[in-house]
């Protein structure tokens, strides 16, 4: 376990901020940074600023002198593609704003975990200002939160946790493996954003019409639905067939389960059965 910084059992301020919530490629980064509340008026004079605003050799100097700070303490969350396309597009959708949310709460408990005395947490807004902000005093009562819109050029504490959400998805992407193997995926991506010409050209050529997307592409955002729709090959599972009233019959049998859902002849002819054990 980490030995915690001397300045952790005084009040300390936290912010949170993220990289990557609109590009329809890689992961969505989640970060905090956090010190000591009286480290504040020193914090103002780092340079500290929206990610968006400073070059990438920029970010990474300010990043690499946050790490070397002794007086202050960062912490990240990264969002695989995968996950965010998996649980935006289950049965029981969950929402980008929802797992935002989640992440940051994430966060927070992460570092009071830790034994941090954070007092003040800084949000950069996502939805509802005044709901978010009511939603986190809730879930957290004792601690003063903040919730504002471009709060990365409002409070420096959030601005540090900008650069840390950006260089980190930044070298995700430069670093990220490509596990499919069957065709040639090239890297020259663009921004990554939906509307980049260059990334709309990428997703076009590398559109598998049985499979989609190489898993480095969010499969829940529209850009990506719309060309699936239109080039990729509509696939029918056999269990869908010829429903009538929970059955489904295979040749001149009908057969059914419990839950009134037909089962696979692959499972009927091995003659294998469901197991329900209760606890």
């Amino acid at each position: 376990m980490a030995q915690l910084p001397s300045w952790a059992s005084k009040p300390c301020m936290l912010g949170i901020d993220e990289a990557g919530r609109g590009p329809v490629l890689g992961p969505m980064v989640y970060a905090c940074a956090y010190c000591p509340s009286s480290y504040q008026k020193t914090l103002a004079t780092l340079e500290y600023a929206d990610s968006k605003t400073l070059k990438e050799s920029k970010r990474e100097e300010l990043f690499e002198a946050m790490k070397a700070d002794e007086s202050m303490g960062w912490a990240v969350d990264v969002i695989d593609p995968r996950i965010l396309s998996s649980l935006m597009l289950a049965k029981v959708k969950t929402n980008l704003n929802l797992i935002s949310h989640n992440s940051a709460m994430g966060l927070i408990s992460r570092v009071l975990n830790s034994g941090i005395f954070v007092t003040e947490v800084f949000v950069d807004t996502v939805g509802d200002a005044e709901k978010y902000e009511a939603e986190l005093s809730k879930r957290f009562p004792g601690i003063t939160f903040k919730v504002a819109k471009k709060a990365d050029s409002l409070f420096p504490i959030v601005s540090a946790a900008s650069i840390a959400a950006k260089v980190t998805r930044d070298k995700a992407l430069k670093e990220w493996i490509i596990e499919e193997t069957g065709q040639e995926i090239t890297r020259e991506f663009g921004s990554g954003y939906p509307g980049d010409p260059v990334t709309k050209e990428w997703l076009q050529k590398h559109l598998h019409n049985v499979f989609g997307f190489p898993t480095l592409v969010r499969f829940s955002w529209e850009t990506c639905k719309s060309i699936i729709t239109k080039n990729g090959v509509e696939v029918h599972w056999e269990a869908e067939h010829e429903m009538d009233e929970g059955k489904v019959r295979y040749g001149k049998t009908v057969l059914m389960e419990s839950n009134a859902i037909g089962r696979h002849d692959f499972f009927v002819k091995r003659k294998l059965q469901q197991i329900v054990t209760r606890f």
